[in-house]
């Protein structure tokens, strides 16, 4: 069994720290795909910050020359966060990377993600236009697994985002549990198409769940870096969107903005000539 993992820093396995380096979902999910207890072989392409971009130009063509059986795709959260979201750009990619994984005769993983403003607890007027762009996200990756039959994974709903064990001091990558319960969750979901063989990954952590000391010192240090860099390239396109939602508010003129963002994602839908009714926003 030849798995490979394309994506960001999810797959790439940030919040679940072993030793020097990083584990995360794939590799704890690679260990119960083999037959007889061997672990699959196993590839981890992704890289921290990567967008959808960087997966089908970058990801895409290494995966393809490892004839990988299954490669998981989990991308996009970074693309709402950078002041250049297109997502007719972001459809076309996921649409095409999914296509030629699958016609190499992969198995394709895909997920939906929780927004980063709610995960943030962001004030209402930034998180809104995360949100309704990770919903838009969300509503492509649900039409592109429908297309090429993904084994897909609901991981947006509110339960998931609002267990504090499963997310790291970051509160944006899952800790040790949420990755061992992403590998989990593929894990049966792959069982049931009798392609995982070996044992299901265990939902004991190793390491403690963070605390709140732990989220205040990510803050301190590394999360200091984290917004410095995202203020130089989101912040100022975000403060537009969130003046534009404190106006719409004021006027009573809300839902405008919801209509212009399904109106978006019928368009990038049609374009790869995708039924819009296969995903809607919310959803």
């Amino acid at each position: 069994m030849r798995f490979v993992a394309l994506g960001d820093s999810l797959t790439e396995g940030v919040g679940d720290r072993v030793g020097d380096g990083w584990r995360g979902w794939a590799a704890l999910l690679a260990e119960g795909l083999g037959r007889s207890g061997a672990p699959a072989d196993f590839r981890n392409l992704a890289v921290s910050g990567a967008l959808s971009g960087d997966v089908a130009e970058h990801q895409t063509p290494e995966a393809l020359a490892c004839r990988p059986d299954v490669a998981s795709v989990l991308v996009g959260v970074n693309d709402t966060l950078r002041r250049t979201f297109d997502i007719a750009a972001l459809t076309r990619r996921l649409d095409a990377v999914c296509e030629q994984l699958t016609a190499a005769g992969a198995v394709v993983l895909t997920a939906c993600l929780p927004d980063p403003g709610s995960m943030l607890a962001l004030p209402a007027p930034l998180a809104r236009p995360l949100a309704r762009r990770q919903r838009a996200v969300n509503a492509v990756v649900h039409a592109v697994s429908a297309r090429y039959g993904a084994v897909h994974l609901h991981a947006a709903d509110a339960a998931w985002a609002a267990d504090r064990a499963m997310w790291s001091a970051d509160r944006l990558h899952p800790s040790e549990r949420g990755h061992r319960t992403i590998a989990l969750r593929f894990h049966e979901l792959l069982a049931q198409r009798g392609l995982a063989h070996g044992p299901a990954p265990s939902l004991t952590p190793d390491q403690p769940a963070p605390t709140r000391a732990d989220t205040a010192l990510w803050l301190a240090t590394a999360g200091t870096g984290w917004v410095a860099r995202r203020c130089t390239d989101l912040l100022p396109q975000l403060l537009r969107l969130a003046g534009s939602e404190v106006r719409h508010w004021a006027r009573g003129t809300s839902p405008r903005l919801d209509r212009s963002a399904e109106h978006a994602l019928s368009a990038a839908l049609a374009a790869v000539s995708l039924d819009a009714p296969l995903a809607r926003m919310g959803e």
